[in-house]
């Protein structure tokens, strides 16, 4: 049985709920948080556990800016509220029992209930039920890793409302049962989820900081939007399929996936952006091969995306390290990787073959279109403007931050306030 929230008809927006009663006289219980959004070099694909989301390989990702591309949660407990609920993006999503967003909110509340048993002075509240609004500020389910940044929003911002002492690693475990790459979003900089041997419990399949975003200020991002509509093939449905029938994904996790790890993990400690940016391209590559090898076969990328390729592949071509890394989740999305000396000459390239109706900004400077010297134009056909429906310039980010309660995407009555 589901449990749905009635709308109230009089509204004209689809964000009010009446499953509560009166609003309650006493102290409000309420947290509001954003996380980011992860992009794995390494690429997560393929579970060995369904139920508790534990993953074949282990794998790292890079957070980006909350500045660009976050999801902000909202969260309150009220003994008025009749049943749990939560909006996303203005529409209720159907909180499923035994369902992840499920999973989820049970754990917290059980956490909670054991701090409330260790601490007896606590408010009772683990009991309330909880209305949780929650709102992206990009495409939802298009390849930008909006799950992965939803759910790490939910579990902290839940984390905070029931004022829990566990640690993002310890958080991390409760994200990755709504999503795998969420336990990535609980920390900044350069993550790596541990793919964890204990197959009954899952405890040591977990988040952890590579290095903080302070260790390599100087990586930067710039996201090429290819399709902003929601893929064809979920990741979850995509993965289900991969690892029964892909014969080339059994090679990756037990022969690839390990060095790969290894080695990126010290050209980040070491700052060595060529070696990052080959491991990169080459994971980015071999997860859409997997993908290929699926049967029926996957297909996430399109002309557009192997068109990114193609430049990418070339502008490295003219330097004798990569100064560029392409990378790809399961989307066309592009996100280009590269240091801030050379962002500017990429955007350039980028724009000289997928024009923009709008003006790029980089570094409060518009950006014109341009090859760089020794450019071979004829990798590549030149495509008419909304090709690429946009570019988002971004660079390394924090973790999940708390917000003010200006911030806060509920109203006084505990149901969501009208967004613009």
């Amino acid at each position: 049985m589901l449990v749905r929230c009635a709308f109230i008809e009089t509204y004209k927006t689809p964000f009010y709920c009446n499953n509560f009663s009166s609003h309650s006289t006493m102290s409000i219980y309420q947290a509001t948080t954003s996380a980011p959004v992860n992009i794995a070099c390494i690429k997560y694909w393929g579970k060995r556990n369904e139920s508790l989301i534990l993953p074949t390989n282990s794998s790292l990702s890079v957070t980006l800016s909350q500045d660009n591309l976050r999801s902000t949660t909202t969260a309150r407990a009220d003994p008025s509220f009749a049943a749990d609920c939560l909006w996303l993006n203005g529409k209720v999503d159907p909180i499923k029992p035994g369902g992840r967003l499920h999973t989820c909110i049970t754990e917290m509340k059980r956490l909670r209930t054991a701090f409330e048993a260790a601490n007896p002075d606590q408010p009772k509240i683990a009991s309330f039920n909880v209305h949780i609004c929650s709102f992206n500020n990009f495409p939802t389910a298009a390849g930008l890793a909006s799950s992965a940044s939803g759910f790490a929003a939910l579990v902290y911002a839940l984390a905070k409302l029931y004022a829990l002492p566990q640690t993002p690693e310890e958080l991390s475990l409760i994200a990755r049962r709504g999503s795998g790459s969420a336990c990535r979003s609980l920390f900044g900089g350069f993550v790596a989820w541990d793919m964890g041997s204990d197959d009954v419990t899952g405890l040591d399949s977990k988040a952890r900081q590579v290095a903080p975003e302070s260790h390599w200020p100087e990586m930067e991002a710039l996201i090429c939007v290819v399709n902003d509509a929601k893929k064809g093939t979920s990741s979850t449905s995509g993965m289900q399929r991969t690892v029964v029938t892909s014969a080339l994904l059994q090679h990756r996790i037990g022969y690839v996936v390990p060095s790969r790890m290894a080695d990126i993990e010290s050209a980040i400690a070491d700052k060595r952006f060529g070696d990052f940016a080959e491991i990169t391209m080459r994971d980015s590559n071999q997860f859409h091969a997997v993908a290929l090898d699926t049967y029926p076969p996957i297909f996430y990328m399109n002309d557009v995306s192997r068109a990114i390729i193609a430049i990418i592949t070339e502008y490295n071509r003219l330097s004798d390290q990569p100064k560029a890394a392409y990378t790809y989740d399961a989307g066309p999305n592009a996100v280009i990787y590269a240091l801030t000396p050379n962002v500017r000459e990429i955007a350039q390239l980028v724009l000289y073959y997928f024009p923009q109706a709008e003006k790029v900004v980089i570094g409060g400077q518009e950006v014109k279109a341009a090859l760089p010297e020794g450019f071979n134009e004829a990798v590549a056909k030149r495509w008419e403007v909304g090709s690429v429906k946009g570019l988002i310039h971004t660079r390394v980010g924090d973790g999940p931050r708390v917000l003010s309660d200006s911030e806060a995407l509920l109203n006084a009555q505990g149901i969501p306030k009208v967004l613009a």
